[in-house]
């Protein structure tokens, strides 16, 4: 039988392998995520598990996009905008003021949840300190931006890859645990890829938010980028491929579960989220303290993997535009990471619900993600770039079918948010 040690190391190294995609899950599955799986999965079961899987499928279509294109030319995203399309001066300024906008509230939310999550799980093992909620969270808050700030000042992208491995493993691992201890009904669980939309107020929106915290945006405009910062050429094509594959896999299996065990634990009892408090209290009779502990846990790694990636987004698509390299070093790149950090601390200065906050973030994630579809079809398609390696039927159906995806769900997001505010 093998160590626990071992298995460990084993699933380091095999994550570590994925490259980039790590990156991909960073972004994808924060606190806005498991926020917006969990209240799905509080208020409807299953129901919106097929909109999860197209929005994955989809993601992996894009990042495969995205990679293929940056191996082949040897181009980031919106240098390339920029170099080859019509407009597209104006086409990288839109996507980087949208990216920006929807990646800095997410920070905002994210942040909140985060330090959140660190006091109502000590509130758990230390009750003297549940009047002091306000402070405690705000200090938390601050060391945790702080200790992220002096990493993004001091790092690399192999340093910074490593630790986003740490966090994405931690966060698998706690919440497929949760999932085994909750144990949900499979029958449920396959019910949810029948296609079906809550006929209810903010069902819309919810749907628009699942597809903005799945396909977002960033993921696919940074991959280039962190292509070129682990170094990889034409020679790897097939590992580029496997890594898009196995990171769209893993943000499938890892969201879904998160969805399955609120269904557990808050959907047949009518109990439903509406900020981080209430998760504890609606899965601590069925799990215990010692269950939540892992579960939060969960969400402390989503929340820490995100606010890694997001901090940098920023800067990074600014140095896209400006060269087309991965710069993770100017003085550039550290005063926009540190207004961005800044920004991020909003919520706990202000002491707002960070769940609100989150889910209409995720909505707006949403509409600069048909331009983001759009000007990738135009790129890989191009001969004179692409050669050989022009994208062929499967690949274009597949781009085409996710911006008519990504387009419909955006003129849901838009009656959503006309429906509730």
């Amino acid at each position: 039988m093998q160590e626990p040690t071992n298995i460990i190391k084993k699933l380091y190294l095999l994550l570590l392998a994925i490259g980039p995609g790590i990156f991909a899950i960073g972004y994808t599955i924060g606190t806005g995520s498991v926020t917006t799986m969990i209240e799905a999965g509080s208020k409807y079961g299953m129901q919106l598990l097929w909109v999860l899987f197209l929005s994955c499928l989809f993601s992996w279509v894009l990042m495969e996009a995205y990679g293929r294109y940056s191996l082949v030319t040897g181009e980031t995203a919106l240098f390339s905008f920029r170099k080859h399309l019509k407009y597209g001066n104006i086409i990288s300024i839109l996507i980087i003021i949208g990216v920006t906008f929807g990646q800095w509230n997410s920070l905002i939310g994210i942040l909140g949840i985060s330090a959140n999550a660190i006091f109502e799980t000590l509130v758990l093992f230390i009750p003297s300190i549940e009047g002091q909620e306000y402070w405690t969270v705000l200090a938390t808050a601050l060391l945790i931006i702080g200790s992220m700030y002096f990493l993004l000042w001091n790092g690399s992208y192999s340093i910074f890859e490593k630790i986003l491995v740490v966090f994405v493993s931690l966060m698998g691992l706690s919440f497929f645990l949760s999932l085994f201890i909750i144990l949900p009904d499979p029958n449920e669980v396959a019910k949810g890829f029948i296609p079906s939309i809550p006929q209810v107020p903010g069902g819309k929106m919810l749907v628009a938010a699942f597809v903005g915290t799945t396909m977002a945006a960033a993921t696919f405009l940074s991959r280039p980028l962190f292509i070129q910062g682990k170094g990889w050429t034409k020679d790897n094509m097939k590992e580029q491929s496997k890594d898009a594959m196995w990171a769209a896999i893993l943000i499938f299996i890892i969201s879904g579960s998160i969805m399955a065990v609120a269904m557990g634990a808050f959907y047949h009892d009518g109990k439903v989220v509406t900020k981080v408090l209430d998760m504890v209290y609606a899965l601590e009779p069925i799990a215990g303290k010692y269950a939540i502990a892992i579960f939060f846990m969960g969400t402390l790694a989503a929340g820490l993997s995100s606010i890694f990636p997001i901090l940098m987004i920023a800067p990074l698509l600014v140095a896209d535009y400006q060269n087309g390299k991965l710069d993770l070093e100017s003085k550039q790149f550290k005063i926009i990471t540190g207004i961005a950090c800044i920004i991020g601390l909003s919520v706990p200065v202000f002491g707002a619900n960070p769940i609100k906050a989150q889910i209409l973030t995720q909505v707006f994630n949403v509409f600069v993600l048909p331009l983001v579809i759009l000007g990738i079809f135009i790129l890989i398609n191009k001969k004179d770039l692409m050669g050989e390696h022009k994208a062929g039927i499967l690949l274009n159906t597949g781009i085409v079918m996710s911006l008519i995806f990504a387009c419909i769900i955006s003129y849901n997001g838009v009656l959503g948010i006309m429906e509730n505010y």
